[in-house]
Parts: structure tokens; C-alpha cells; sequence
């Protein structure tokens, strides 16, 4: 049995406190303590009762990890690393800005999805995180009270490891844990269809797309995703949405020299979002090492941006950061760190 508290959500607890007697009305504060105030140790939970504290200290726990290192950017982003156990390295980005602080958040240990330009791709799929992994990320950094908005844009496809995901944003947006809004919180997939449904039905969270190409066969050169989450059926799944849910998506399109960004390009982009409430966040190819792609200039970028808003497609253009450290978008990767398999 699990013994570590830390993971769980406010069911579970419940559940807990119900099987060693401890009262439903303990697990309420159990689990403010935990996330809202973030304490581990039960003897120093005043609101709880002398018998509930004993009990708990005599068969649970809660135990969060610390990283082992933090790297800062000249522009203020921070990439902190965190190790799970033996040979289990994740990577994640702090964000600061003038008017928010976002959190970029790791789901896998690696990835299965393959992307030729992504440098997590390149260090393959080892395994999933845990619900108290994928939380610690928040919780362990000293930053944690600033941040405003969380994206789970770092190493790893969400729907991939979905059960954990929707485990993690239910913690975190529970008004008695970190209390995020769900409109805070972004999910970042390549499209798979069954993943994208679940979170517009039942959560407010945002959802981006990575396109990166709206010609099939081109996206499918540098997403093999594309052989089974087709652009065609991430179409057609954005079509049976209502108005305010399709606001509520939008498009990530990493943007490489010479190779997404022509006319040709602007037309397809239209096709595809002719009638639909979506936009396109533009974003600067960061350069990975060993890498067969290069970085277009900012001139090129905001050429293609004019062209697709005079085609009355919403777009923006999303600045990287924190490239200097590798932790811009596709950067992050522990490939490493790694010295033999995980068992």
C-alpha cells in the first residue's frame, strides 16, 4: 500500500480517513494542509485532533522531492531539475513575466510521439510520472506562491499518461489545494482526439494543438503522429464543438526555415480554420543540437503572421524564452543524465 499522502486528491483522502476512522470532516483540513499550506509534518497539523494526528503519523507520510539544480536565463526563466529516484530525471520552466508567472510542467520521462524537431523526442520514452511527480513541480520550487498560469508544454504528450493528468489538474485547481483556476491551466497535445474530448467536456482548461504544418504530408515527415492523429480528424473533431469551446483551443505551430511558412501554407492554414473560433500561436524554431533544422528570422516570422491575419486567422507570435538554459519550447531534455535503462 501507498503510504505517501503526497499524489492524492481530496477523494482519496477521504477515503483514507474514512478506513482509519478519523472522520470525513479531517480530510478537508488533511488536504489543505498538504497543498495550501504545505506541510509534512502531522504533529504541526493544529486543526486536526490529537487522535488523527497520531494515527496519520503512525501510518502515513507525505513526502515531496527537492531538485538538484536550477539554471536561471538572462531573461529570468528558470529551468529546474528534478530526479525521481534511481536514474529518473525531469526537467521543468518557470516563466516570469510583468503581468504573470507561468509554470511549464513535465508529464513523461521522455517521449513516444517521435517529433523529428524536439530534442525530449530525442532521448526516446522511459517512462510516465506520477500524479505526485507531475504535482511536486509546483510545489517544490521557491517560486511556487507566484505562479499564475500552468502549462503542460514540457517533456511528454499529456494524453499519453491521461489518467495522472487529470488526477494532477484536479489537485491543482481544488479550491482547498493550489487553488488554480482550470482557465490557468494549458494542456498541450499533438491531437489525440479521445484526450482533447475529455478535457473540453469536463474541465475549463485550455487546450493547444501542436499543427506545425497544415499540409498531411509534410506534418507526417516530422510527426509520425500524423500516420494516426491526422490534421483531417483534428478538424473534424474542432467542428462538432460549440463556439465558446472551440475559444477555448488554439493552435501551436512551431515555425522552421524554408519549410512551413509559404503561401502555400497561409492557404491550407485557412482551410483548415475557415469557421472556427481558434488561433495560432507562432513560435520561433529553437535550434536543438544535432539538429537538421534551423531558425527562421524574426522578419520571416512576422511576414507569415500579416499574411494569416489578413486571411482573418488570429494569430500571435509567442517569443521564446529561456533558450540560452534549453528550456525554450522543445528544449527540454535529461537524455544526459540517463545512464542505463529504467527498470
Amino acid at each position: 500500500m501507498d503510504n505517501n499522502l503526497f499524489g492524492k486528491n481530496l477523494n482519496d483522502i477521504t477515503a483514507i480517513c474514512k478506513r482509519v476512522k478519523i472522520g470525513k470532516g479531517t480530510a478537508k483540513e488533511l488536504f489543505r494542509y498538504i497543498y495550501r499550506k504545505g506541510e509534512s509534518d502531522f504533529s504541526k497539523m493544529d486543526l486536526l485532533s490529537e487522535k488523527a494526528r497520531g494515527i496519520l503519523s503512525e501510518n502515513f507520510q507525505i513526502t515531496t522531492t527537492s531538485f538538484i539544480d536550477v539554471q536561471t536565463s538572462v531573461d529570468g526563466t528558470k529551468k529546474y531539475l528534478f530526479k525521481y529516484g534511481d536514474n529518473k530525471f525531469v526537467e521543468t520552466a518557470y516563466i516570469p513575466e510583468a503581468d504573470r508567472a507561468t509554470l511549464c510542467i513535465s508529464c513523461q520521462m521522455g517521449c513516444k510521439m517521435g517529433c523529428s524537431f524536439c530534442f525530449t523526442a530525442k532521448q526516446g520514452f522511459q517512462c510516465d510520472l506520477s500524479v505526485a511527480e507531475i504535482i511536486n513541480q509546483l510545489h517544490s520550487i521557491p517560486e511556487r506562491s507566484k505562479v499564475t498560469n500552468i502549462v503542460f508544454m514540457g517533456m511528454g504528450e499529456p494524453f499519453d499518461n491521461i489518467e495522472n493528468i487529470f488526477a494532477a489538474i484536479d489537485i491543482l485547481s481544488d479550491h482547498n489545494g493550489y487553488s488554480l483556476a482550470q482557465t490557468r491551466i494549458t494542456v498541450s497535445t499533438i491531437g489525440i482526439i479521445l484526450g482533447m474530448k475529455r478535457l473540453l467536456e469536463t474541465t475549463a482548461c485550455k487546450l493547444a494543438i501542436s499543427l506545425h504544418n497544415p499540409i498531411s504530408e509534410e506534418r507526417r515527415s516530422i510527426m509520425p503522429v500524423e500516420k494516426v492523429h491526422t490534421i483531417e480528424n483534428i478538424k473534424g473533431f474542432l467542428q462538432t464543438l460549440a463556439k465558446k469551446d472551440q475559444q477555448r483551443v488554439f493552435f501551436e505551430y512551431i515555425v522552421f526555415n524554408n519549410l512551413n511558412h509559404s503561401d502555400n501554407h497561409v492557404q491550407q492554414l485557412a482551410n483548415i480554420l475557415h469557421g472556427l473560433a481558434c488561433k495560432i500561436n507562432l513560435i520561433k524554431y529553437n535550434t536543438a543540437p544535432d539538429s537538421e533544422f534551423t531558425s527562421p528570422t524574426d522578419d520571416i516570422i512576422e511576414a507569415f503572421q500579416k499574411k494569416l491575419i489578413n486571411r482573418g486567422i488570429v494569430t500571435t507570435y509567442r517569443r521564446s524564452r529561456g533558450e540560452d538554459i534549453f528550456a525554450a519550447c522543445g528544449l527540454l531534455s535529461t537524455k544526459s543524465k540517463i545512464n542505463k535503462p529504467l527498470k
